[in-house]
C-alpha cells in the first residue's frame, strides 16, 4: 500500500493528521507507527479475503476489558483500540481490499533492551498474574475457536518445519524437546487448567519504566489454552542470555504465584513448555526466514533462543521443578531423604540381583533421564558424561529413540522371514568396509559377536589354537573368558586354557620396547615364539586396536602390520574386536585397524552399535560365512530383529548427517591438546593416549620413572564425579583416566572436563 493511501484513510476516518509513518514489523499483519499532531498510534492492515474479522473484534474487546480494569488500577498501559469517526473498530480500504485497526501506541522501553534484573522479573511475574486473574473470568467464542501455531495445545502443528532447521546439531536440539514433550508431557495435559491467555508476553511486547513493567502490547495470539503458557512464554524470553536462567524465572514464577497460584502439575511440566516455546520460535523462525530472508523481525530472538535451548539440555528437569516447587511453597525432598530412597533402591537391587554387578563410584549414583552428553541423576543435577562410549551419537538420539519406537510399532520378529529393515540396515553398514568384509551377523552383544567370531575362526581352519593379547578383554560368555586375559588372569579367573595363547601387550609407553621402533620389536618376539614347535595350529589372532581394560593402549605402531602376514601365512585369521573404538570413535578412522593399515578377516562390533540398544555384529567374508554354513543351523533369537536393525541404520544415519567422525577429530585433537599443557605443570600426567574421543590419561608418581599413581587416579575420578562428570579407571595399575564420552561430546566440555582434572589435582592432599 502506498503510504499517501494510508495517510488518506487516517485522515478521513479518524481525523489524523499524519505527521510521518514508520514501518513496524509483524507475523499476519502490515504494521505502522503513526506520528501525528496528537499523539502516536499504531495502525494494523489486514487481508479483507481473509474472512471473518470476528478474532481481530474480539481482540479489541479484551484489550479493551484490561485497560479498563479496577485491578490495574492505572499502573499499566495497553494498545487499545480507537473507534473511527462512524464509530466503526475496522475500516475497509476499499481500494486495497485492506482493514484498518487502529491502537494506541504505548510508551516506554521494551524490555529486550534491559537487563531484565530481579526486581524487573518479579515486576512482570506480578503483572501477568493479575492480567490473568481478569482473563480467568471471561469466555469468548471467537478467541477460544482459534488455532494457532503459537499455541502449545497446537505445539505438533509446527513439528514438519524441522526440515527448514539446517544445521543437524541444532535440528536434534528441537527434535528430542519434541520426543521429550511426548513422553513427559501429552499425557498429562487433560489436567491442566485452561483460560484465555495472552500468551505472547515476549520482551518485545512487554514494556517497562522506572525498573517496572508499564504496558504491554500485540494481543494478536490470544487463546483460550494452558494457563501454564502464559508463564513458559514469557519465561522463555526473560531467560535468555541469563547465566542461570531457573533461577531468573524463578523470580517471576515467585511474583506470579503470590497473585494468581500455580499449581504443581503446572509447575512440573513447565520446563518442557519453556523448551518447547523455544522450539516453536526456531521452527516458526526457519520457516519464516525461507519466505522472507531480509525480516529482521523474525529472526530477532533466534540467535538468543538457540543459545537458551543449546543451555537447556544442560540442566536437570529435576533441579528447575525443585526450584520452583520452592518458589510456590511446594516442598521437595531434603538431601537426607533422597540419600534414604537411593539406599533403599540400593537394597532392593541386592535382594534381586548379584553383587557381581558393581556399581561405580564410592557413592553411586542413582540416575533418572539423559540427553545427549548429559546425564540427570536424582538428585537434580546435569552430569557431563565423558565416559560412555556405548551412547555413540548421545544419550536420547531422537533419530534414534523414533527409529526404534516407530519399527517397534509396526514389527518385531526374527531373521527367518523376509523384511527389508535388515537388507538396508547391512547393506549400510557394509558401505564402511574393505570390499573383502561382505557378510554380516547380527547379535545382541559384543560378547555374543566375539563368542561367534571365535566359533568362526575355529569352524573356518579347523584348528583350536587362539592367540591372544595380554589385558585384552572379549566379553562375558565362557568363550569370550577364555580369550580374554582381563578376565581369565585377575582375580576370580581360572588362569589361561591350553589352547589358548598369550602375547605381551605392545605398549610403547610402560611397557618392554619403547619409541617409534617398539611395535616392530614386539612383533618380532610374537613371530619367534610363534616359530616353537608347540605353536602349530593357530585358528585366529584377535586384538583391539586400542586394548580398552589394558589402559586405553594403542598398539604399538607397525605391530599389526608385521603380525597379520604372519598369522595368515601360518594358516590362521586376523581378528579385529571394534566393540570400542568402532563408529567413527577415533575421529581420523572409522575403524580402529584402519589406523593400523591392516586390514583383518573378521571384525567384531558392539556397544556403540545401536547407541545403547542391545546389539551387536561380526562382520567377515564370504569364505569364512560359507564354512561356517556347514549344517548346523546359526540362529540369534533377537539378533538382526527389524527394531534393532532401524536403530542401528539410525545410528549411522546420524554419525553422517551430523559429521560425528570428523567433530570427534576436531574435538579430540583439541582435547589432547588441553591435556599436553597441562604435563608441563602438572608432572602427575605421564602419557596421553589415543586418538580422536577414545583417549586415556596416564597418572603417575613419577613422570621419568612413570610410577603408576592409583591413590591420585581414584581420588581424580571421585572428585570429578562429585563435580558432577563422569569418567573412570582402567589399566592394570588402575591408573590410567578413561575418557570416551558420547561423539557429541565438545570443546566446550572438554574446558569443563580438563579444568575440573585440574582443580581435582590441585585439590589432592
Amino acid at each position: 500500500m502506498e503510504m499517501t493511501t494510508l495517510k488518506k484513510a487516517l485522515q478521513d476516518h479518524y481525523g489524523i493528521d499524519v505527521l510521518r509513518l514508520q514501518p513496524m514489523e509483524g507475523y499476519d499483519s502490515t504494521n505502522y507507527k503513526i506520528i501525528a499532531s496528537d499523539r502516536n498510534y499504531v495502525a494494523k492492515l489486514y487481508d479483507a479475503s481473509q474472512g471473518d474479522q470476528g478474532e481481530i473484534l474480539a481482540e479489541n474487546r479484551l484489550m479493551s476489558l484490561l485497560s479498563q480494569s479496577d485491578l490495574f488500577s492505572k499502573k499499566y498501559e495497553f494498545s487499545t483500540p480507537i473507534a473511527s469517526l462512524d464509530q466503526g473498530e475496522l475500516v475497509l480500504i476499499k481500494s486495497e481490499q485492506k482493514w484498518l485497526r487502529l491502537l494506541t501506541y504505548v510508551e516506554g522501553n521494551f524490555l529486550a533492551q534491559t537487563d531484565k534484573n530481579d526486581g524487573l522479573l518479579s515486576s512482570l511475574g506480578s503483572f501477568l498474574g493479575q492480567i490473568d486473574l481478569v482473563l480467568s473470568e471471561i469466555r469468548d467464542p471467537y478467541i477460544e475457536s482459534r488455532r494457532l501455531s503459537w499455541d502449545h495445545a497446537h505445539l505438533l502443528n509446527n513439528e514438519h518445519y524441522i526440515s527448514a532447521i539446517k544445521d543437524p546439531s541444532k535440528r536434534k536440539l528441537v527434535a528430542y524437546f519434541l520426543v521429550q514433550w511426548k513422553t513427559h508431557v501429552i499425557d498429562q495435559l487433560p489436567f491442566l487448567r485452561r483460560q484465555i491467555v495472552h500468551n505472547d508476553a515476549n520482551d518485545h511486547n512487554v514494556l517497562e519504566q522506572n525498573g517496572l513493567v508499564s504496558g504491554l502490547i500485540d494481543f494478536g495470539d490470544m487463546v483460550y489454552s494452558y494457563l501454564i503458557n502464559e508463564v513458559a512464554v514469557s519465561a522463555a524470553y526473560m531467560a535468555m542470555g541469563k547465566e542461570k536462567p531457573i533461577e531468573a524465572i524463578t523470580q517471576m514464577i515467585s511474583a506470579y504465584h503470590k497473585v494468581f497460584p500455580l499449581q504443581k502439575n503446572e509447575i512440573d511440566l513447565l520446563y518442557y513448555f519453556i523448551a518447547t516455546r523455544l522450539c516453536t520460535s526456531v521452527l516458526n523462525s526457519a520457516h519464516s526466514a525461507a519466505q522472507k530472508p531480509d525480516s529482521a523481525y523474525i529472526t530477532v530472538s533466534e540467535s538468543d533462543a538457540w543459545s537458551l535451548l543449546e543451555k537447556w539440555i544442560s540442566i536437570n528437569p529435576i533441579y528447575a521443578q525443585q526450584k520452583w516447587r520452592v518458589a510456590i511453597g511446594l516442598e521437595i525432598p531434603e538431601e537426607q531423604e533422597l540419600q534414604q530412597q537411593e539406599e533403599h533402591l540400593r537394597q532392593r537391587r541386592d535382594q534381586t540381583m548379584s553383587k557381581a554387578l558393581s556399581l561405580s563410584y564410592r557413592r553411586p549414583i542413582h540416575m533418572k533421564q539423559a540427553a545427549f552428553q548429559y546425564m540427570y541423576d536424582a538428585s537434580g543435577h546435569a552430569i557431563l558424561d565423558a565416559y560412555n562410549n556405548i551412547i555413540q551419537v548421545g544419550h536420547c538420539h531422537p533419530t534414534v529413540v523414533r527409529a526404534g519406537q516407530k519399527a517397534m510399532a509396526e514389527l518385531n520378529t526374527n531373521t527367518r522371514y523376509i523384511y527389508e529393515a535388515l537388507p538396508r540396515y547391512t547393506e549400510h553398514l557394509l558401505k564402511y568396509f574393505p570390499d573383502h568384509l561382505d557378510k554380516v551377523f547380527l547379535v545382541n552383544s559384543g560378547s555374543a559377536a566375539s563368542d561367534l567370531a571365535t566359533r568362526l575362526a575355529l569352524t573356518h581352519t579347523g584348528r583350536e589354537q587362539m592367540i591372544v593379547l595380554e589385558h585384552g578383554y572379549h566379553g562375558n560368555t565362557q568363550i569370550g573368558i577364555d580369550i580374554s586375559h582381563y578376565k581369565y588372569g585377575h582375580k576370580g579367573g581360572k588362569g589361561k586354557k591350553n589352547k589358548i595363547f598369550q602375547t605381551p601387550l605392545p605398549d610403547a609407553y610402560r611397557g618392554k620396547y619403547q619409541g617409534s621402533d617398539a611395535g616392530a620389536k614386539y612383533a618380532n618376539d610374537l613371530i619367534k615364539a610363534l616359530s616353537s614347535k608347540r605353536v602349530h595350529d593357530i585358528a585366529a589372532f584377535i586384538a583391539e586396536p586400542i586394548v580398552g581394560c589394558g589402559g586405553q593402549v594403542p598398539l604399538a605402531d607397525g605391530y599389526l602390520k608385521e603380525v597379520y602376514p604372519h598369522i595368515r601365512q601360518m594358516g590362521g585369521l586376523c581378528i579385529s574386536d571394534e566393540v570400542q573404538t568402532g563408529f567413527g570413535r577415533l575421529g581420523k578412522w572409522f575403524w580402529g585397524f584402519e589406523m593400523h593399515d591392516v586390514q583383518p578377516d573378521i571384525v567384531i562390533l558392539g556397544k556403540p552399535i545401536g547407541n545403547g540398544h542391545p546389539m551387536a555384529a561380526v562382520v567377515t567374508t564370504s569364505a569364512i560365512a560359507e564354512s561356517f554354513d556347514n549344517g548346523m543351523e546359526f540362529f540369534s533369537s533377537f539378533g538382526g530383529n527389524p527394531v534393532s536393525c532401524a536403530i542401528g541404520d539410525a545410528v549411522l544415519q546420524v554419525i553422517e548427517d551430523e559429521g560425528l567422525q570428523a567433530h570427534a577429530h576436531e574435538t579430540g585433537d583439541y582435547l589432547i591438546g588441553l591435556f599436553k599443557s597441562m604435563q608441563s605443570t602438572y608432572p602427575c600426567i605421564g602419557d596421553i593416549r589415543g586418538s580422536g574421543l577414545f583417549l586415556g590419561v596416564d597418572i603417575v608418581k613419577d613422570k621419568d620413572q612413570k610410577t603408576p599413581n592409583e591413590d591420585l587416579a581414584i581420588h581424580i575420578i571421585n572428585s570429578l564425579r562429585e563435580g558432577h562428570i563422569l569418567t573412570s579407571l582402567d589399566g592394570p595399575y588402575h591408573n590410567v583416566i578413561k575418557v570416551k564420552p558420547p561423539l557429541c561430546f565438545n570443546k566446550r566440555d572438554a574446558l569443563v572436563l580438563t579444568r575440573a582434572i585440574k582443580n581435582a589435582i590441585d585439590g589432592y592432599i
